[in-house]
């Protein structure tokens, strides 16, 4: 596997979640990390969290004007990492397609305003996170699928477009982020319980596990267009 020590490394949603851990694994391994999202005060909390080796940048990946600010002055960079998305969902015939549309701009839109800005080092690499709705579509989550699904299609279509920047995708299942902090502690219990229960695995997905197969990807110079599952087994149960 590559050595990632003082490579550039871009987190774009590194302020929580499954960014957070991803941050921390390449800091871990000593990369020089940026975490990007649109609060600075989420930032500056998970940047003091991991300690050295990490700087902060406010970026809204749905704001066309924020990209390019920050991609022509941001310089070059090893490694992308994209978790940023904020995807409200529901039945299809039940959802405000104002909700649809911003949806899909958080998630998908974002990703490809990123790639059409970003410089990545011949060799580096761009990942997305999908989900593995993509595959496994749920009726009351159909939007989401969609979305997911064509992340990965675009990871696939840019694998070549940017060559030999390489590109992929981590599709991750069901995962203890602060996404589910709304909930009361019972009810996200009794949720995580009764998932685990239905996975191969047996268990419900940390950040961790997510992080794991990112730095995988940018660190194996094999890897392109792929699409790797951290699901617990979701996609075959």
């Amino acid at each position: 596997m590559k050595d990632l020590t003082h490579s550039k490394v871009l987190i774009i949603g590194g302020s929580s979640g499954i960014g957070a851990a991803t941050a921390q694994a390449f800091a871990t391994r000593g990369a020089q990390v940026t975490i990007a999202s649109r609060s600075q005060a989420k930032l500056d909390a998970v940047a003091a969290s991991i300690g050295a080796n990490v700087q902060t940048a406010v970026l809204d990946t749905t704001d066309e004007a924020s990209v390019s600010g920050f991609f022509s002055a941001a310089g070059t960079f090893d490694h992308v990492v994209i978790s940023a998305a904020q995807t409200p969902g529901g039945p299809v015939r039940k959802l405000a397609l104002d909700d649809a549309y911003a949806a899909m701009d958080s998630k998908f839109w974002g990703a490809y305003r990123v790639a059409r800005q970003v410089n990545i080092e011949a060799g580096g690499s761009l990942t997305f996170v999908s989900g593995f709705l993509s595959g496994r579509p749920s009726k009351s989550s159909v939007l989401q699928g969609a979305i997911n699904a064509a992340l990965e299609a675009l990871s696939r279509g840019l694998a070549l477009e940017l060559s030999p920047v390489r590109v992929n995708t981590v599709s991750p299942g069901l995962i203890a982020t602060p996404l589910w902090s709304k909930m009361s502690d019972e009810a996200r219990q009794s949720m995580y319980e009764g998932a685990a229960a239905r996975l191969p695995a047996q268990v419900v997905g940390q950040p961790e596990d997510v992080a794991n197969a990112i730095v995988y990807l940018a660190s194996t110079p094999y890897s392109t267009g792929s699409t790797v599952l951290v699901d617990g087994g979701a996609s075959i149960a």
